[in-house]
């Protein structure tokens, strides 16, 4: 069984700073999900990344850590939860899916970039020229607003987390050139063709052990490393 959630909704209800994240990665776990593809249009920060390919990010860059209202992005809000812990990654992509993805790119001839450093920003404002030469000497590939509080509850439910971005612009100063409106929205048209494609091309080639949180793991405060266990 596949799933989708749209976290904007419909027409864009939600601009990146009212989107429900700890809902949305919720819902997705009581319904039985057991990892997650996600995707992105994303603001090219490196300027050798090409616009219209997609992007496999295998590292975040998020320190802020907060949630669109202000308040740190954890599920763990409850002192007393002797499920609570402390989030410890190799990576915060999923490597499995991340290859899954590769190969499924492959079979429809799309041309990606694999590797990336995924950086959010809170929105809903596009980041200043300071803000991008910021994010660029951290090692920032590209930019959005929305992914990294998803990756940071998918991982605390232990829930395998992929991210695919599509560069549809180059962030604030990167680039030299001036980029047309028209431009921006064929790129944007693209997406909407290109990205479901891969996601459903992957979710094909899916196996049992591509669906396994060993990326990582949550070191419980009460119990040690790992799931909660059962009493």
């Amino acid at each position: 069984t596949v799933g989708s959630v749209s976290r904007h909704r419909r027409n864009h209800r939600h601009l990146p700073h009212t989107v429900p994240h700890r809902a949305n990665v919720a819902a997705l776990k009581q319904l039985g999900a057991r990892a997650v593809l996600a995707t992105t249009v994303v603001g090219a920060v490196d300027p050798g990344l090409p616009l219209g390919r997609p992007v496999l990010f295998d590292d975040l860059f998020f320190p802020a850590n907060l949630l669109p209202d202000g308040s740190p992005c954890t599920v763990f809000t409850d002192p007393n939860d002797p499920a609570r812990g402390h989030l410890i990654w190799d990576e915060p992509f999923a490597p499995r899916l991340r290859s899954k993805l590769e190969s499924a790119a492959g079979k429809l001839g799309l041309e990606i970039t694999v590797g990336g450093v995924y950086g959010h920003t809170s929105g809903p404002r596009f980041e200043s020229r300071a803000e991008i030469r910021w994010l660029a000497a951290s090692g920032v590939t590209a930019v959005s607003q929305t992914c990294g509080p998803e990756a940071v509850l998918a991982g605390e439910l232990e829930l395998p987390y992929a991210l695919v971005g599509f560069p549809v612009n180059y962030a604030t100063g990167v680039s030299p050139t001036e980029e047309r409106r028209e431009e921006l929205d064929r790129l944007l048209a693209l997406s909407a063709k290109v990205l479901p494609g891969l996601l459903l091309g992957t979710v094909e080639m899916l196996q049992a052990e591509d669906l396994a949180f060993d990326h990582g793991y949550v070191y419980r405060v009460e119990g040690g490393v790992g799931p909660l266990a059962e009493g």
